[in-house]
């Protein structure tokens, strides 16, 4: 897809996105963030995907916009048009299917956009972060959608306005990754959370994520009203007859749709 820049795998009902362009560190060129957009579009449409996991190739996860592309700069500030960084974050936001960020290596500015607009993140304990944008006359605008929910304005004002940048331990105690883990029990840990989530029934994962996105931003009231609404939708549900009768019947659960 697009020049090879970006590979999708399938097995076990688990998409593997892998950004392939160590040459500029997977710089988020023109050319890779269309092939992001046809992977993830792919992944999420596909009925035997159940789960995603977004990752790079080579030792760094996304070093952000590529500088090289002046234009493609130019777009970036934008949101790029209907393939840009924007579509990207809200595909990975928005997806029924949970999204985990394998982190293999150090993120900077746009880069970490796409891991805090993923539900689940796991980096390499050698990883390095920063949110770099200042230091070269721009802004985190548009990734600031997807990180300030997950730092807060406090945290979030130190980093965007210091560029500094921060090491694996501290993504973890910002709230940015869920875990830091030596290289070599990566894809251990990534496969533990994808082992439970496959336990999960499709329509509920993409039901909690609603609950997660939606929720916070709700007056009590209305997070009430929407909660119990989805509740009794989920109740009465396909799923839930067979998750319940699974249960009581001591056996795995079989999914409507999904592996």
């Amino acid at each position: 897809m697009s020049d090879g820049l970006v590979h999708l795998e399938r097995a076990g009902g688990v998409a593997t996105v892998t950004l392939d362009s160590p040459a500029n560190r997977n710089a988020l060129s023109r050319a890779l963030m269309a092939g992001l957009k046809e992977s993830l579009d792919a992944a999420i449409t596909d009925d035997r995907v159940r789960l995603i996991v977004l990752t790079g190739a080579g030792p760094v996860f996304c070093s952000g916009a590529d500088l090289k592309e002046r234009g493609g700069v130019s777009e970036q500030g934008r949101g790029g048009g209907p393939g840009g960084l924007v579509t990207i974050l809200k595909q990975i936001w928005y997806s029924p299917k949970p999204v985990i960020a394998r982190v293999n290596g150090p993120a900077r500015a746009g880069g970490l956009g796409l891991i805090a607009a993923c539900d689940i993140a796991v980096c390499v304990d050698s990883a390095t972060f920063a949110f770099s944008e200042v230091r070269i006359g721009v802004i985190p605008a548009i990734i600031s959608v997807v990180i300030l929910p997950k730092l807060g304005p406090t945290k979030g004002m130190a980093l965007f306005l210091t560029g500094d940048t921060f090491d694996a331990g501290e993504a973890v105690r910002l709230g940015l990754l869920h875990a830091a883990v030596p290289a070599d029990q990566l894809d251990e840990r990534i496969g533990r959370y994808a082992s439970s989530i496959l336990q999960g029934a499709p329509g509920a994962l993409a039901g909690c994520k609603r609950l997660v996105r939606e929720v916070p931003g709700m007056s009590i009231d209305a997070a009430f009203a929407f909660t119990a609404a989805l509740s009794a939708e989920f109740f009465t549900s396909a799923d839930a007859r067979e998750g319940m009768t699974a249960f009581a019947e001591k056996r795995p659960p079989r999914w409507a749709q999904g592996l």
